[in-house]
């Protein structure tokens, strides 16, 4: 018979977590609310630079062919799954699982100066990477002034 620690503050910690999460996505606009269609929600940095804007997604596990991206109306959605891992050897199971799993989904709105047409995205070591070009005609442009 295998000793299990108990942990009484694991619950708290589990709960606390999750309500991070959801105020998270509604008080700083990172998308909409997606617990209802996502098992898990990948970490998301976005860069912005003076031509554009890039997004990265930690999804380690998550077969990259299996990755959408789609951008309708300035919303850029990315949805995804990572599939369960069975126990090698038949008989073996799992003590403990902490690794997310399932379905992803997360939308972004993103502003009119993102360039649809000339999204690209890629995925290597785990980290999707989602670059939006800004259009041209909007990036800051410098004046000099004579005196």
């Amino acid at each position: 018979m295998a000793i299990v620690r108990y942990d009484p503050w694991s619950l708290v910690t589990d709960l606390q977590n999750e309500m991070n999460r959801m105020f998270d996505n509604r008080i700083t606009g990172t998308g909409t609310d997606t617990s209802a269609t996502s098992d898990w929600v990948p970490p998301v940095d976005i860069l912005e630079s003076a031509d554009r804007y890039v997004l990265l997604a930690d999804v380690p596990g998550v077969d990259p062919a299996g990755i959408d991206v789609h951008m309708e109306n300035g919303i850029l959605a990315i949805r995804g799954e990572r599939k369960v891992q069975e126990p090698e050897g038949g008989k073996a199971a799992f003590k403990r699982v902490e690794r997310a799993r399932g379905t992803f989904y997360r939308r972004f709105t993103l502003p009119d100066t993102a360039d649809a047409d000339k999204v690209t995205a890629n995925c290597r070591n785990g980290v999707l990477e989602v670059v939006i070009p800004k259009h041209a005609k909007v990036q800051p442009r410098k004046i000099s002034v004579e005196g």
